[in-house]
């Protein structure tokens, strides 16, 4: 095989893999998740299983004392489970809720900021919910004690709230509650500017013997939630904490184990994530504590992660502080990067789903996020952060470009050479690496373009992907949402006929304009001799465009606007040394051979 063939096939190797990692990241799992969602539909429409028949502790059997969860839901909508309460309201400017005054359990809480839609009447997104839902998802702390010690708050017990019951970032709000032996429970729950909440307890024993506590936090969400079901995004349970550090643990993963319990830690935080939102447990700092993971299945599926401190003793006549914070709310880069700064919560920037590339793609967000401030558009960011990347590579996509461009000045004395040892490989092979060395010529210059393209072009989907900054965010004209493939498509005329069309045949503006850029940055090179590499050449840009109509059209105007620049700076460099251009010959070339096909 020659050089220019082994060039070729690399290219097509890449591609080909590019494809793959498509189809099994993304396609495979899509397919799956949609299955297991048909699957968890179908045992929710079955009769609730019997009661547990030990009423002990079935929401948390291993940290004795902890209040079991509600049984099979009781209430038909939203509003029948809130009034069902005592309630204290919640109102910020970024939040509105109220925490439910049974068991202070925070289990209200809407995201003022966001909408499910980018319809602007859409409703807001709604992060916690009453367990008397179906979806119930709720944040609680409170105290485990020893078996036959005294009566700690558990889950029916309801707490007083002192002064008005209205929650807000200037205002925080005090709640009590008395066992009537002698422990009083004093809470002061706080809520910052933008999702964080926290419980600062004042445990005070007005009796005569000391007792032990040990306070624990838990979020728990019931049944199995929607998840994207794609490999580059997690979607689950998540935590940093001990020597594990960061554990993603998946809903089916924990469905199989029923519980991971990692080793005791003092630090780090632990959770529930979704693409966009999450609830995190910030146990107190210094205090060791053990982390875990649970799924339950005894009366109602539900996935729980908490944590339980070692025991606090409250000397009699004493009191101690106990404090612990829960965040929930809109993962945005800003704010959760200043949490773990300002608050000293060890990795908490991995709340976000950076990846592998995490030293690429958060630069890349940091660029872009920045580029966004200065011209008020993620799609011009995107278009400006393209051009910086171009920037940063210009020294090796030149050298690159040079020497394919030199590969085409030398095309005459390859010809010679492959006629002259048409029948000995090892001479021809041998003359090749001659002239390349002559001609200071390097056969693989022409891959490295593609090769340095592929991880920025990762990082760039993970960016569009799984920031919150890019939900939602228009571009110009009918591109609302640049994290949504590109919603027009060709085969209903863009919309003008008034038909759907299957998903397979979205194949929209942005995806024909990349298809377009790729097949004239294709043609910019001879075509090649040989009829299956022809074809190969002729229909990549057709199987990439069907391809990248899925993806988000951030990443489609990416490409597109590369393939452009690309094609720019490929011609004027060939140019300037003087090497001939072949993309006007290559595209006149094609149409005659398309005009001649009916005469032949």
């Amino acid at each position: 095989m020659d050089t220019n063939n082994r060039n070729f096939f690399i290219v097509i190797a890449l591609s080909v893999l590019i494809l793959t990692l498509w189809q099994v990241f993304y396609m495979n799992p899509r397919v799956e998740a949609q299955r297991e969602a048909a699957r968890v539909e179908q045992e929710r429409q079955e009769a609730a299983k019997p009661a547990n028949p030990n009423p002990a502790n079935p929401a948390n059997p291993d940290v004795p004392g902890t209040p079991p969860v509600a049984g099979v839901p009781g209430a038909e909508n939203r509003d029948e489970a809130l009034a069902a309460t005592a309630r204290v309201k919640i109102d910020t400017p970024r939040l509105s809720g109220s925490i439910n005054l049974t068991g202070a359990r925070l289990d209200d809480l809407v995201l003022k900021d966001y909408r499910e839609t980018v319809q602007p009447n859409s409703p807001q997104i709604r992060l916690l919910n009453p367990a008397d839902l179906t979806d119930g998802y709720y944040v609680e702390a409170g105290y485990a004690g020893a078996s036959g010690g005294p009566a700690l708050p558990g889950r029916d017990a309801v707490w007083k709230v002192e002064g008005e019951p209205v929650l807000t970032q200037s205002n925080p709000v005090t709640l009590s509650w008395d066992n009537g032996a002698g422990l009083v429970f004093n809470r002061k729950v706080s809520v910052d500017s933008e999702y964080m909440f926290t419980f600062a307890d004042t445990v005070t024993n007005n009796g005569a013997e000391p007792v032990a506590i040990s306070p624990y936090g838990r979020t728990t969400r019931f049944g199995t939630p929607h998840v994207q079901g794609i490999y580059v995004l997690h979607e689950g349970l998540i935590g940093v904490t001990g020597t594990e550090g960061l554990q993603e643990i998946d809903y089916s993963d924990l469905k199989e184990t029923k519980q991971i319990t990692p080793g005791k830690s003092s630090d780090g935080w632990l959770g529930i994530t979704d693409k966009y939102w999450a609830v995190a447990l910030v146990p107190p700092a210094g205090q060791p504590f053990q982390p875990r993971y649970s799924y339950f299945d005894d009366v109602r599926e539900r996935y729980q992660a908490d944590y339980l401190t070692d025991a606090v003793t409250v000397a009699p006549g004493a009191s101690a502080n106990v404090e612990a914070r829960f965040f929930a709310g809109a993962k945005q880069v800003a704010v959760v990067d200043g949490y773990e700064k300002n608050l000293n919560i060890r990795q908490f920037d991995l709340l976000i789903d950076w990846g592998w590339f995490y030293f690429i793609t958060k630069p890349m967000f940091y660029l872009m996020d920045w580029l966004f401030r200065v011209l008020g558009n993620f799609g011009l960011a995107i278009l400006a952060t393209t051009v910086v990347v171009k920037a940063i590579f210009f020294p090796l996509a030149n050298k690159s470009y040079k020497s394919m461009a030199n590969m085409k000045k030398v095309q005459p004395a390859m010809l010679e050479i492959r006629e002259k040892y048409a029948d000995d490989r090892m001479k021809q092979q041998q003359a090749m690496m001659e002239l390349y060395k002559k001609e200071k010529i390097n056969p693989l210059a022409g891959c490295w373009p593609v090769l340095v393209q592929i991880p920025v072009f990762f990082a760039l989907y993970k960016v569009l992907y799984v920031t919150i900054e890019m939900r939602h965010a228009p571009f110009f004209g009918w591109i609302q949402d640049l994290a949504a493939p590109d919603p027009t498509s060709v085969f209903n005329l863009f919309g003008l006929l008034p038909f759907a069309v299957p998903a397979f045949l979205m194949i929209g503006v942005w995806p024909l304009v990349m298809g377009v850029t790729m097949f004239l940055q294709m043609r910019m090179n001879p075509t090649p001799p040989d009829p299956t590499q022809a074809m190969i050449f002729t229909w990549m840009p057709v199987i990439f465009t069907f391809m990248l109509a899925t993806f988000p059209a951030g990443l489609v105007i990416y490409w597109a606007w590369n393939n452009t620049l690309s094609i720019i700076q490929q011609g004027v460099i060939m140019k300037r040394q003087g090497a001939k251009i072949e993309l006007w010959d290559n595209l006149a070339a094609l149409f005659k051979r398309k005009a001649k096909a009916p005469a032949e």
